[in-house]
């Protein structure tokens, strides 16, 4: 029988020499070795073996390993533990500054008591406003703001204008206090005085930070503001409503809007304006009809191109605002005003406030020169009314354009008391400019007619005086000599 021999603890298959039969086997190359390897197993019980032998050695080791790395995790999770822990702390500390801060700003809780000025321009969007309050320490953060803002809609409620802000303000409070209603907005309180023309008006506004100069004239210009008394006026020149922004005392707001600015003046003078005044032009209109008519010398086109309207009534209370130094004598000057009006012997006003107004400033002295300026509003060069009102009339003035004194006055001078001396003829206020006539009244009693139709004298000379010597400029339409009368 064949034996078996040990090797490395595997039994090999022995020939019947007792040798390991593939020692003998002839080799046909590396196939024939593959099959007796695979028949006799060799590499199994190798395998076999080696694993057997080898494998409680292998646990050991695995188990080794593993409590050698764990005892070595422990300090490292403890560090990583600490670590993670301070840096959790530090992010905390650094997000509760952080909102702190925030919520300093948003609050103001800690925010000095200090009243800040500033002007919001129209178009100004939220971020334009929000540097805007951070420039003036309003905010400190703006980005912040901005946020606040949008979730608010707080650009919604904006409005442009000039603004006390108080740094206590929160930002609720601030957006509050940026509306166009808002208590915080600055105001102006100003007052003008009768008289004033609409530049003075508009100088003393821009001046005061109401509005711009440019603003204000272009609005007087061009905006259609919804009265019936503007609807006739044509559009296009800044004095377009020159007489209707009604000389009283108003309050406005810092940078506010020009419309609405002009039209609390235009608002004020229709509330003045009654409709008492409205029937008292048809009977003025009555009165002048019947003195044309009764003068004979004028067409019936005539006739009814004197007719008055509101825009007309203003325009004489204007120049009796111009002219007059007191109430009392206001009715006498609109008195000669109409006087002149419905006659041809008298027929130019001749009033030196209206050439002024044509020259475009004030003047101790007007000149023979000022006097002949080609301009429809120079009352010694054209016929009538001028074409507007000269300034801003007060309520007196209107009264008075309304209702003037019933007299045969064509004449006046300033006396020593800045208010005037009334007179019939040309002569008589010569007389009285050349001190022929001393301490008179200034509202003289109404000397008998015959008297005044015995004395021959029916030319006249211009309407206002002062008392001094004057150069005579050369007669016109067979008027007297003008004279070149000082400003009052």
């Amino acid at each position: 029988m064949f034996g078996s021999k040990k090797n490395k603890g595997a039994d090999e298959p022995l020939n019947e020499a007792n040798e390991l039969e593939y020692e003998n086997a002839p080799l046909d190359g590396a196939d024939a070795y593959d099959e007796y390897e695979d028949d006799y197993g060799y590499d199994e019980g190798y395998d076999s073996y080696d694993e057997g032998e080898y494998d409680e050695y292998d646990e050991y080791d695995d188990e080794y390993d593993d409590e050698y790395d764990e005892d070595e995790e422990r300090p490292r999770s403890l560090g990583r533990t600490i670590a993670y822990m301070a840096s959790v702390l530090i992010v905390s500390l650094v997000i509760a500054v952080c909102m702190w801060f925030a919520a300093d700003d948003v609050l103001a809780l800690t925010k000095p008591d200090n009243v800040v000025t500033i002007t919001i321009e129209e178009g100004d969007t939220l971020e334009d406003v929000a540097q805007n309050l951070a420039d003036h320490g309003l905010v400190r953060y703006k980005p912040l703001f901005i946020l606040y803002g949008r979730f608010s809609h707080a650009e919604e409620k904006f409005s442009a204008g000039t603004f006390e802000l108080n740094q206590l303000f929160d930002y609720h409070a601030l957006v509050n206090g940026l509306a166009a209603s808002s208590e915080t907005r600055k105001t102006v309180t100003l007052t003008f005085p009768e008289g004033y023309t609409s530049m003075q008006i508009f100088d003393m506004l821009a001046n005061n930070g109401v509005c711009s100069l440019e603003a204000l004239e272009d609005a007087a210009a061009n905006y259609e503001f919804e009265y019936d008394y503007l609807a006739s006026l044509p559009y296009g020149e800044a004095n377009r409503l020159e007489g209707y922004l009604f000389p009283d005392t108003y309050e406005f707001y810092a940078s506010d809007d020009p419309v609405r600015v002009i039209n609390k003046f235009l608002q004020n003078f229709e509330s003045k304006f009654t409709d008492s005044m409205l029937e008292a032009i048809d009977q003025r209109n009555a009165d002048i009809r019947q003195r044309m008519e009764e003068e004979g010398s004028f067409t019936q086109e005539e006739i009814d191109s004197a007719m008055l309207d509101t825009y007309k009534v203003l325009t004489i209370a204007s120049l009796i605002e111009k002219e007059a130094g007191s109430d009392q004598e206001r009715p006498f000057i609109s008195s000669v005003i109409y006087n002149r009006l419905t006659t041809r012997v008298h027929e130019l006003l001749q009033i030196d406030a209206t050439v002024e107004y044509a020259l475009g400033e004030h003047k101790t002295e007007l000149t023979a020169n000022d006097l002949g300026v080609d301009n429809p509003y120079n009352t010694y060069k054209y016929k009538g009314l001028p074409p507007g009102p000269i300034a801003s009339p007060g309520l007196s003035s209107i009264m008075a354009a309304l209702y003037p004194e019933n007299t045969d006055y064509f004449f006046y001078a300033l006396n020593a008391h800045g208010t005037h001396n009334f007179f019939f003829t040309y002569m008589e206020q010569q007389d009285f400019l050349n001190g022929v006539t001393t301490d008179v009244d200034p509202l003289p009693e109404k000397p008998d007619e015959s008297a005044v139709a015995a004395s021959g004298e029916t030319d006249g000379e211009a309407v206002s005086g002062d008392g001094e010597d004057h150069d005579e400029a050369h007669p016109e339409d067979g008027e007297e000599p003008q004279e070149v009368p000082n400003v009052q």
